[in-house]
């Protein structure tokens, strides 16, 4: 599955999102997946966010208790908040990069790997990552999910 060569730096434009924020804990990241996506799905119609692209979720650097999340997906422009839904950003830079293909359980030994990648070629990262979900494949399998790191 991991292989350094799957590992790159690309240079990312801003990109708006229509997001649902909050710190979870690590046994409720599906469920917290899952409550966003609806709550999002229900304020995208009342909102004017123009076209809206992939889901996408932003995070801070993992702590013992839980991660900080921006579950969300990529919008056009800029709104006004409506109930926990609020806008914000994946950020622009240039930010180490992992595609993991497979199922999402994978996550969790993707983000050592990107992480461990980066601090070998001698790159620093800001604190800011984030993953942006392909279309949901049929097979679990051929998932794909952009795991991005920014570079302080």
């Amino acid at each position: 599955m991991n292989d350094s060569k799957d590992c790159n730096i690309v240079s990312v434009p801003r990109q708006l999102t229509a997001a649902v924020k909050g710190k979870v804990s690590y046994s409720r990241m599906r469920q917290a997946h899952g409550d966003a996506r609806a709550k999002l799905v229900a304020a995208l119609p009342k909102l004017d966010v123009g076209p809206t692209g992939l889901f996408c979720t932003r995070t801070g650097m993992p702590e013992a208790d839980g991660l900080y999340m921006e579950i969300g997906i990529i919008v056009a422009r800029a709104f006004a908040p409506l109930g926990d839904v609020v806008p914000s950003d994946l950020p622009a830079g240039r930010a180490g990069h992992y595609r993991l293909v497979g199922s999402f359980e994978g996550l969790p030994v993707a983000w050592p790997f990107l992480m461990t990648w980066c601090r070998a070629q001698g790159l620093n990262t800001a604190g800011i990552n984030w993953e942006i979900y392909g279309e949901t494949a049929s097979d679990p399998s051929q998932q794909v999910t952009d795991l991005f790191a920014l570079l302080a």
